[in-house]
């Protein structure tokens, strides 16, 4: 007798049972991401009239908005074009084959791949997608009765928990980066560098808690027996990534295939960024976490981009491969730009929106329910809008003035933020595409496991975020000149 699709779910855990269904409803009822910002600005525009602004003052906040996220774009579409370019490097790529070698059972390569898939992201979340969907590939290879669905989910699960806590995350980046800040939020928030958001202490332990608990649910629902879709159920057999690049034809490119200007960039690249760091005072640790930013982030993975690979054919051809990941950055962005226009309106005529959300939060919570409450809203919204930076931008402006008056710390509100909007990751499918596309999978087949994840960490996340918000003090907004 041969098993249906419905008996063979029956058979599942009741963890699993109810990813499965959630991740069905979501990929039948959800649409893309696109046209939750087409739907988010209708609605901040009629909230906008509502509150007594004109069609016409609104239509100007939208249009003055719309183009003053460009620099902000670029350097997200930077960090999807660099952490693809580093993870595809051949040295990388080593890496990738002898980590896949240690597994041996295949609930602990679901594991395994989990571990390095969070330990990936606090790098970069672009990073990360590449490198653990390569490494879910290899994987599979060596433990080929591992259950695909678990390892993929795996594979994402620093996108779902702990990227916007590391060196990736764009909102702690842009708060530390006085250029990208929009001019009507640094009076409300001033500069926070890195060392009041992701390199404070609770920031940290945070990011270890989540990172273990990603780890034990990866492992504990992994299938370990007839109940596993393996890669070959679905007619995938992975093969080694093939890194060619074509024979040198003329000689006019012959410096396209030598390492001599690789080396030459990254020695002038490595000594500004010694200089940088060392300007700062503090020694070179303290020198960093003062002076890394969105363009000295990007700035380094660009030059070990072109190390790894060497030459700059090779690290040109790896940058064409990454380009098609960025559409939905480069497209949402502007219109995400847009919302934030009609929320904040200009510098001489301010947009009620954001007053009179400031003032919501303030009326409904106290300093206390404050970091629960904006844990909750941020995840909530990140379903519709799951982009960190934009949204970010978006929330800032009202989070961070209602925190001012509840005298909650900034930094830390950054981080509640940063913990509590990758957990809709888990089960909106718009950062998944580069990992999909590696792994030849669709997302309803990855985010059954990991709706399993967004049940468990919730309760963690909001208690993490409340507790620690007990122990910092409030600070004041600085602006440096």
């Amino acid at each position: 007798m041969v098993d249906t699709p419905a008996v063979t779910r029956s058979r599942e855990p009741a963890a699993i049972r109810l990813g499965l269904t959630i991740s069905d409803w979501t990929e039948r009822w959800f649409p893309d991401a696109f046209v939750f910002a087409l739907i988010g600005i209708v609605i901040v525009f009629v909230a906008g009239v509502a509150l007594g602004r004109s069609p016409l003052q609104m239509t100007h906040y939208f249009g003055s908005g719309f183009w003053s996220l460009i620099p902000f774009t670029m350097q997200m579409a930077l960090i999807v074009i660099f952490g693809y370019v580093v993870a595809s490097s051949p040295p990388v790529y080593r890496l990738v084959q002898w980590l896949a070698t240690i597994p041996k059972t295949p609930r602990t390569a679901v594991a395994w791949i989990a571990l390095f898939a969070t330990v990936s992201s606090l790098l970069s979340w672009g990073f990360s997608l590449v490198f653990s969907g390569l490494l879910v590939r290899e994987v599979v290879r060596r433990v080929p009765q591992t259950d695909y669905r678990a390892a993929g989910a795996a594979g994402y699960l620093g996108l779902g928990s702990v990227w916007a806590l590391g060196l990736s995350s764009s909102a702690a980046l842009l708060m530390a980066t006085k250029g990208s800040i929009p001019a009507t939020l640094l009076p409300i928030a001033g500069v926070l560098p890195l060392s009041r958001t992701i390199f404070l202490w609770q920031s940290i332990v945070t990011a270890v808690v989540l990172m273990a608990v990603s780890v034990l649910v990866a492992y504990l629902t992994a299938p370990d027996g007839r109940t596993a879709r393996t890669a070959e159920s679905y007619g995938i057999r992975p093969e080694p990534l093939e890194i060619r690049t074509p024979a040198r034809q003329r000689p006019g490119e012959w410096l396209e295939y030598s390492p001599l200007l690789t080396i030459l960039i990254v020695i002038v690249g490595v000594a500004y960024l010694v200089q940088l760091f060392a300007s700062k005072g503090g020694g070179i640790a303290a020198g960093i976490a003062q002076a890394l930013d969105l363009n000295t982030y990007n700035f380094i993975f660009l030059l070990a981009g072109l190390l790894l690979h060497w030459r700059p054919r090779r690290f040109l051809e790896a940058v064409t491969r990454s380009v098609p990941a960025t559409a939905g950055v480069l497209i949402q962005f502007p219109f995400y730009a847009g919302i934030f226009g009609m929320i904040t309106g200009t510098a001489s005529d301010p947009s009620p929106i954001s007053q009179w959300l400031a003032g919501l939060f303030v009326r409904v919570s106290d300093t206390n329910s404050y970091p629960i409450l904006v844990s909750i809203y941020s995840a909530v919204l990140g379903v519709f809008v799951p982009s960190g930076g934009s949204k970010w931008v978006i929330e800032a402006p009202y989070l961070l003035q209602a925190a001012n008056e509840l005298k909650v710390n900034l930094g830390w509100v950054v981080q509640m933020y940063n913990a509590a909007e990758a957990l809709p990751n888990l089960v909106n499918p718009f950062w998944m595409l580069p990992l999909l596309g590696l792994l030849g999978v669709r997302a309803r087949d990855l985010v059954g496991y990991a709706a399993v994840q967004l049940v468990v960490h919730l309760p963690v996340v909001l208690f993490l975020m409340w507790l620690f918000a007990r122990t910092l003090p409030y600070v004041a907004p600085a602006v440096p000149p």
